[in-house]
């Protein structure tokens, strides 16, 4: 069992929802990065989407464009993310890791490495799951195999246009959990309908074994609660990506981890009383 999955097993017996901060690596501060992630691990983080930074992300809003410029501009690329985990992982062994990204640098990575480098050295950094968004489920089932065989989660999204064929294609090969994007469109972009995310959760659960997460447009502890309140997990990025962004160096780490605590603290209202 993955780290993942014991996560989710541990937070369902505790009837308890996951809260999965994403944070673009080496944004706003390369030094911080390590720091900012324990810190939200420590204020309630479950598990880290950790955004491997990309020139021409497709799925990604203004807010985390800028963040992956910020940091390709600081030099930073796959073998410093992987460092990042290592340094992460030497101090927490228990938090789960997701890197969130792209296509293109994992297969430079590979040029650059050999077959599979970025497999063996995911693994050897305690990465924990990979979501590839420009990878979807029916050309990708070698890598999410590959991926498996090595202890790693192949996290897939869905999203509202998603047919019941893409949801059966992705329950076919995913493990960990599935990251429902809940608006059309780019992070951060658009308005929140609660209502339509609670009637497409039944929908993807019918199709997919693993919990459900959902992210986009999750900007404060009611949106968090009120998506928890019908998903297992809810994921949270451009908001905090912002509000990171607005912060000096030395208040970074702070500032996500109080913003992480009342969003933890919002969810685990949810279960209040459950087991009275």
């Amino acid at each position: 069992m993955s780290r993942i999955q014991q996560t989710f097993a541990r937070l369902q017996q505790a009837r308890r929802k996951a809260l999965i901060p994403y944070v673009t690596a080496g944004d706003p501060y390369p030094e911080a990065t390590v720091e900012l992630m324990l810190a939200l691990a420590r204020n309630g983080a479950d598990v880290i989407e950790l955004g491997v930074p990309f020139s021409d992300p497709m799925a990604d809003g203004p807010v985390i464009q800028k963040a992956a410029e910020r940091a390709l501009a600081k030099g930073i690329g796959m073998a410093q993310v992987l460092a990042y985990v290592r340094e992460f992982r030497a101090k927490d062994n228990v938090t789960p890791i997701v890197l969130m990204g792209y296509a293109n640098p994992i297969e430079r990575y590979d040029q650059r490495h050999g077959a599979s480098a970025f497999v063996a050295a995911a693994q050897a950094a305690g990465v924990d799951g990979v979501l590839v968004v420009d990878y979807p489920p029916e050309e990708c089932e070698d890598f999410a195999a590959t991926l498996a065989s090595h202890g790693m989660d192949p996290i897939f999204l869905l999203a509202p246009t998603s047919t019941e064929q893409r949801m059966k294609d992705v329950g076919r090969v995913a493990s960990g959990y599935v990251y429902y994007v809940s608006l059309k469109g780019v992070t951060g972009a658009g308005h929140l309908d609660t209502r339509a995310v609670a009637e497409m959760v039944p929908r993807i659960k019918s199709h997919v074994k693993v919990p459900v997460g959902v992210g986009f447009g999750i900007r404060d502890a009611a949106t968090a609660k009120a998506v928890g309140a019908v998903a297992d997990a809810v994921v949270i990025g451009s908001r905090l990506v912002q509000l990171l962004e607005e912060q000096p160096r030395e208040r970074v780490a702070d500032a996500g981890g109080r913003f992480i605590a009342e969003i933890r603290a919002a969810l685990d209202t949810l279960s209040e009383g459950v087991h009275a």
